[in-house]
Protein backbone atom coordinates (compact mmCIF):
# COMPACT_ATOMS: atom_id res chain seq x y z
CA UNK A 1 0.00 0.00 0.00
CA UNK A 2 1.37 3.66 -1.16
CA UNK A 3 1.53 6.16 2.27
CA UNK A 4 -0.18 9.11 1.79
CA UNK A 5 2.89 11.12 1.83
CA UNK A 6 4.11 9.55 -1.16
CA UNK A 7 0.30 10.14 -2.71
CA UNK A 8 0.41 14.24 -1.35
CA UNK A 9 3.69 14.44 -3.61
CA UNK A 10 2.83 12.71 -6.57
CA UNK A 11 -0.67 15.06 -6.59
CA UNK A 12 1.58 18.10 -5.97
CA UNK A 13 3.75 17.44 -8.98
CA UNK A 14 0.27 16.31 -11.11
CA UNK A 15 -1.77 19.37 -10.00
CA UNK A 16 -1.78 22.15 -12.65
CA UNK A 17 -4.48 24.80 -12.80
CA UNK A 18 -7.65 24.15 -14.53
CA UNK A 19 -7.05 20.73 -14.23
CA UNK A 20 -10.66 18.45 -13.52
CA UNK A 21 -10.78 16.35 -10.30
CA UNK A 22 -11.54 13.11 -12.89
CA UNK A 23 -8.57 13.96 -14.89
CA UNK A 24 -5.88 14.27 -11.57
CA UNK A 25 -7.46 10.97 -10.56
CA UNK A 26 -6.63 9.76 -13.42
CA UNK A 27 -3.48 10.84 -13.65
CA UNK A 28 -2.35 9.42 -10.33
CA UNK A 29 -4.30 6.16 -10.87
CA UNK A 30 -1.60 5.66 -13.62
CA UNK A 31 1.40 6.54 -11.10
CA UNK A 32 -0.52 4.55 -8.27
CA UNK A 33 -2.91 2.09 -9.24
CA UNK A 34 -3.12 0.26 -5.69
CA UNK A 35 -3.98 3.04 -4.43
CA UNK A 36 -7.23 3.17 -2.25
CA UNK A 37 -9.77 6.56 -2.61
CA UNK A 38 -9.35 7.32 0.86
CA UNK A 39 -5.84 7.66 1.00
CA UNK A 40 -5.88 9.61 -2.38
CA UNK A 41 -8.48 12.14 -0.48
CA UNK A 42 -6.23 12.19 2.30
CA UNK A 43 -3.38 13.16 0.44
CA UNK A 44 -5.07 15.61 -1.57
CA UNK A 45 -5.91 17.33 1.62
CA UNK A 46 -2.33 17.03 2.76
CA UNK A 47 -0.63 18.18 -0.12
CA UNK A 48 -3.36 21.09 0.40
CA UNK A 49 -1.98 21.69 3.86
CA UNK A 50 1.46 21.56 2.89
CA UNK A 51 1.24 24.04 -0.45
CA UNK A 52 -0.34 26.67 2.33
CA UNK A 53 2.77 26.11 4.84
CA UNK A 54 5.12 26.89 2.27
CA UNK A 55 3.84 30.56 2.43
CA UNK A 56 3.03 30.50 -1.50
CA UNK A 57 6.16 28.80 -2.55
CA UNK A 58 4.13 25.41 -3.73
CA UNK A 59 6.49 24.39 -6.58
CA UNK A 60 4.13 24.61 -9.90
CA UNK A 61 1.52 23.24 -7.13
CA UNK A 62 -2.64 24.71 -8.29
CA UNK A 63 -4.01 25.14 -4.33
CA UNK A 64 -7.26 25.31 -5.60
CA UNK A 65 -6.81 22.71 -8.17
CA UNK A 66 -6.14 20.44 -5.10
CA UNK A 67 -8.44 22.02 -2.89
CA UNK A 68 -11.23 21.48 -5.85
CA UNK A 69 -10.11 17.57 -5.45
CA UNK A 70 -10.13 17.28 -1.96
CA UNK A 71 -13.81 18.85 -1.57
CA UNK A 72 -15.33 16.77 -4.50
CA UNK A 73 -13.80 13.70 -3.92
CA UNK A 74 -14.79 13.88 -0.13
CA UNK A 75 -18.36 15.11 -0.89
CA UNK A 76 -18.68 12.14 -3.68
CA UNK A 77 -19.02 9.81 -0.99
CA UNK A 78 -20.91 11.37 1.28
CA UNK A 79 -24.86 10.68 1.38
CA UNK A 80 -25.54 14.27 2.21
CA UNK A 81 -26.55 15.72 5.49
CA UNK A 82 -27.74 14.09 8.40
CA UNK A 83 -31.11 14.09 9.69
CA UNK A 84 -32.61 13.71 12.97
CA UNK A 85 -35.70 12.00 13.16
CA UNK A 86 -37.84 12.95 15.88
CA UNK A 87 -37.22 11.53 18.79
CA UNK A 88 -39.99 8.07 19.64
CA UNK A 89 -41.34 7.77 22.77
CA UNK A 90 -41.79 4.33 24.26
CA UNK A 91 -44.63 3.14 24.94
CA UNK A 92 -45.73 2.14 28.50
CA UNK A 93 -47.22 -1.16 29.75
CA UNK A 94 -50.03 -1.08 31.94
Amino acid sequence: MVSVEVLSVALRRLAVPGMTAKALRAALREKHPEASKKAIVRAAFLALIEAQSQDGQSGGCSVEALHGFALAERASGDDGPMMLSPRRRRQQRH
